[in-house]
């Protein structure tokens, strides 16, 4: 009797620790932003209003996790309305045309300390890229409601002429880098 409930607890630890966990984005403390160089001698400052994500992790980490952030260009912000019109005309982002950029991804490896690298596929407009992207895990908590949330940020640096973004392609106007920040809190379902 007692090796069989020993085997019931270690396989019941066993299934606990290799539980899948399922994350969404709370849009309400996450964002998406990003800053580009503009005619070289200042910066536009914009972000996403609306965009979508989910993680799954085993257990409450990262390590091991696979994840899929969907934003939608039409929600474009840089505070100039005219800008933002055109940032979602077929010059930038085509936004009627490509209602979606998605980063999907396959692998999260752990680094030093609270570290990962997220390696996924960007697709921008007809353009699909594999990137490798750094992330700070913020850890995890409860929220007000005693739902548990994770954490975490990246910023990284693509180049918009990559994936097809061609306005000013000299990158005299609008340069061709593009930093991006995000800031994700993520609630488990």
């Amino acid at each position: 009797m007692r090796k069989l409930f020993l085997t019931f607890v270690l396989a019941l630890i066993s299934i606990t620790a290799f539980a899948q966990s399922e994350w969404t984005v709370d849009p309400m403390h996450s964002s998406i932003n990003f800053n580009i160089k503009h005619m070289g001698i200042s910066f536009v400052q914009g972000k996403f209003d609306k965009f979508d994500g989910k993680v799954s992790t085993a257990g409450n980490n990262l390590e091991k996790g696979a994840f899929d952030f969907i934003v939608y260009p039409a929600t474009i912000n840089t505070g100039v309305d005219k800008r933002d019109k055109h940032l979602t005309s077929a010059d930038f982002f085509d936004a009627e045309k490509y209602p979606q950029i998605r980063f999907e991804g396959g692998t999260v490896a752990k680094g030093k300390d609270n570290t990962y690298t997220l390696k996924g596929k960007l697709t921008i407009k007809d353009v699909t890229k594999e990137i490798t992207v750094p992330a700070t895990f913020g850890g995890v908590a409860k929220n007000q409601q005693g739902k548990e949330v994770l954490g975490f940020q990246s910023k990284f640096t693509i180049n918009r002429l990559d994936y097809n973004i061609k306005y000013d392609p000299t990158g005299a106007g609008v340069a061709k880098d593009v930093e991006v920040a995000l800031y994700f809190e993520l609630i488990k379902q």
